[in-house]
């Protein structure tokens, strides 16, 4: 294989990126071009600093291109390390673009090209986030590491809890535990038996769509903890992934409106026949209707109906993603020190 540094963003190659992203060990939307392209230009929405290094390498067998790692240098708890971008706190899970036949070659030319090349700017820490439990990366790093007399460590940082789906409503409702199953139903029956006029959606109007991001934006907001989060840096950022998933056609942006108001919203990524939850808002001004757990039930009602085959909570262990029926299962942060 022959590897090229990249010290800017390659646009030239987003076709070719995205067609080897659909044959990769890890396909996930976090790793799209125009994901983590417009992740770069905001440095992850303020988390990195601007003089942030992109040390992003390609490889290639016989002209076709056979594997990225998309990294990037930063100084991260006080050593200079290549991290992948995405990291840390937006991209829920992260990884190197490469077909697994290739992985193994791929993981070898790409430690001694990142030791050897000298145009690579110097490190110390080969420093890999949110990194799925079952990723063959892990152990393929972790016999390299061994090898060289490097320092190995992989340490799960985070519950990322996801329902297998069997694409029937009832079915599914039947496989969750019976209270919560009720109290679904009673939530949902409520809402629609209310005098208050009611009805959710998913965005599809290229028109609207400002509007409609701007209005979540606001409904995010309403969480004291999310209005710290949403800085001038991550409204652009998130800005920008939601308009980019929109253009490529897997945005799933879901609005409950109780009397013409919006009381609770959904971003997910409809992608891979999977629901992605990203991120979500809440007019707590409407609790007394449940609308969260209200549109979470329309949003799994649809997602079995039109035969999803897994609604993925990804990163947070929190308690309603289990009663709703997520399985547990973890992201690790992989390091291999020199």
């Amino acid at each position: 294989m022959k590897f090229e540094l990249h010290t800017t963003f390659p646009s030239e190659l987003e076709s070719e990126w995205n067609a080897l992203l659909t044959e990769s060990v890890t396909h996930v939307p976090f790793l799209r071009f125009e994901y983590l392209s417009n992740w770069w230009q905001t440095r992850g929405g303020g988390e990195w600093p601007s003089y942030a290094q992109l040390v992003l390498i390609t490889a290639r067998e016989n002209e076709k291109l056979s594997g990225i790692a998309p990294l990037f240098l930063a100084e991260h708890e006080n050593r200079p390390s290549l991290l992948l971008l995405g990291s840390i706190e937006i991209s829920d899970y992260l990884g190197v673009l490469v077909r697994p036949g290739d992985l193994p070659a791929f993981t070898t030319g790409l430690l001694n090209f990142l030791t050897t090349d000298p145009q690579v700017p110097s490190w110390q820490t080969l420093d890999l986030y949110n990194i799925l439990d079952d990723s063959p990366v892990i152990p393929l790093l972790q016999n390299e590491a061994a090898q060289r007399g490097w320092k190995f460590t992989s340490q799960s940082t985070d519950h990322s809890p996801a329902i297998p789906l069997p694409g029937n409503w009832e079915t599914y409702l039947a496989g969750i535990d019976k209270k919560q199953r009720h109290e679904i139903r009673r939530k949902i029956r409520r809402m629609e038996e209310a005098e208050a006029p009611s009805r959710w959606y998913v965005v599809s109007d290229p028109e609207s769509l400002e509007d409609e991001i701007n209005a979540f934006l606001e409904l995010m907001a309403h969480d004291p903890e999310k209005e710290a989060f949403l800085t001038e840096e991550m409204v652009t950022a998130m800005t920008g992934t939601i308009e980019a998933a929109f253009k490529h056609g897997y945005l799933q942006l879901a609005f409950l409106e109780i009397n013409g108001q919006k009381a609770a919203a959904y971003l997910n990524f409809d992608y891979l026949n999977r629901i992605w939850v990203y991120n979500s808002g809440l007019n707590r001004e409407y609790n007394a209707y449940s609308p969260g757990w209200v549109l979470l039930g329309y949003l799994l009602q649809w997602a079995n109906e039109n035969q999803r085959e897994s609604f993925d909570f990804m990163r947070g262990n929190e308690d309603y993603k289990y009663r709703f029926g997520a399985i547990d299962r973890f992201v690790h942060r992989v390091t291999l020190h020199r």
